[in-house]
């Protein structure tokens, strides 16, 4: 039951009942709810202002975001430095490893080139972090995509290297007859006088003089494609096809040490100096051709020869005397 309050009334001398106001008692209330409603704000503001207020849940899920950001970022990182390395690597290719080989640079929109059409990263939109995840993602993709343009380029410098390693085992590059065992250089490449017609010609090798049975050697990686006599004026010889458009001719052979389609290597002793065919004195005639056309065999003597020797023997090949052949 409410309290009845009763106040005394001095005219009367008697106690009379507090009657309550209406508009008091509403007043009243107003002011407690009020008061009730400003104290719920006011917990609510100390409730998200203060993080240890967070519910256990909460706090791990607060923790695991933060470990999430540090691990993006230090991701970024290592990205940022493989970036780095890669168009390090990438730079060389194009200018050391390419330019050696005389290989085209790989173009720059190829290596840098994006990923167009549709959203890849749909997905991963939404979210607080989506920015740091897409922009990751991104990085990671185009990453991987460089990468595997980086490493077909190196795949393919690797053939280029190993067809590089051929070529330089192919090409013509020692002189066919050792330096010890000439007697004299006889005649080079150009204008001569042919020694049975005494009329000027072309010689289109160089001519070795040396005793009979004096070593010839194959002066590059090949295959022979002849050992024989058939060829006019060249009496026995060999022609040995080194691949890439090369081949050398050895003619007035004494005799063989090889046959047709046996693989040699340079250094190897093919046949032995001799005097057969259209020839005057023992001597090794010498020539080298390349695409089909003959060219000067005195380029092709740095392998064995040192910058004297080549001096000496430039000189007497452009003296203009008399072929032996």
């Amino acid at each position: 039951m409410s309290k009845v309050k009763y106040y005394y009334d001095s005219e009367t001398l008697s106690y009379r009942k507090i009657e309550r106001k209406k508009g008091r008692r509403f007043g009243l209330v107003l002011i407690y709810l009020l008061g009730m409603i400003l104290s719920g704000f006011l917990l609510l503001l100390v409730y998200l202002s203060i993080p240890s207020l967070e519910t256990p849940r909460e706090k791990i899920l607060s923790r695991e975001l933060s470990n999430m950001k540090l691990q993006y970022e230090l991701l970024n990182r290592k990205m940022t430095d493989i970036e780095d390395v890669l168009a390090e690597v990438a730079e060389r290719d194009d200018n050391i490893y390419r330019l050696y080989f005389e290989a085209e640079p790989i173009p720059e929109e190829q290596r840098k080139a994006g990923f167009g059409g549709v959203n890849r990263y749909r997905d991963l939109e939404g979210f607080d972090n989506s920015r740091l995840i897409v922009s990751t993602h991104r990085r990671m993709d185009i990453l991987t995509k460089q990468l595997v343009v980086q490493s077909k380029s190196l795949d393919e410098i690797t053939v280029l290297a190993e067809e590089k390693e051929k070529l330089l085992a192919a090409i013509p590059a020692i002189q066919p007859v050792a330096n010890e065992d000439l007697s004299r250089m006889a005649s080079g490449y150009g204008w001569r006088n042919d020694p049975f017609t005494k009329v000027r010609k072309f010689h289109y090798g160089m001519d070795f003089t040396a005793p009979r049975g004096t070593p010839v050697y194959a002066t590059g990686n090949g295959r022979i494609m002849r050992a024989d006599n058939r060829a006019t004026g060249y009496g026995n010889h060999i022609v040995i096809d080194h691949g890439f458009g090369y081949e050398t001719l050895y003619a007035h052979l004494h005799k063989y040490n090889v046959r047709v389609g046996q693989f040699v290597e340079r250094g190897d002793i093919i046949g032995f100096v001799g005097s057969s065919g259209r020839s005057q004195a023992p001597h090794l005639h010498y020539e080298v051709t390349k695409d089909g056309q003959q060219i000067n065999p005195i380029n092709f003597y740095y392998g064995n020869l040192t910058a004297e020797e080549f001096e000496i023997l430039l000189r007497k090949s452009q003296q203009e005397n008399q072929s032996l052949d």
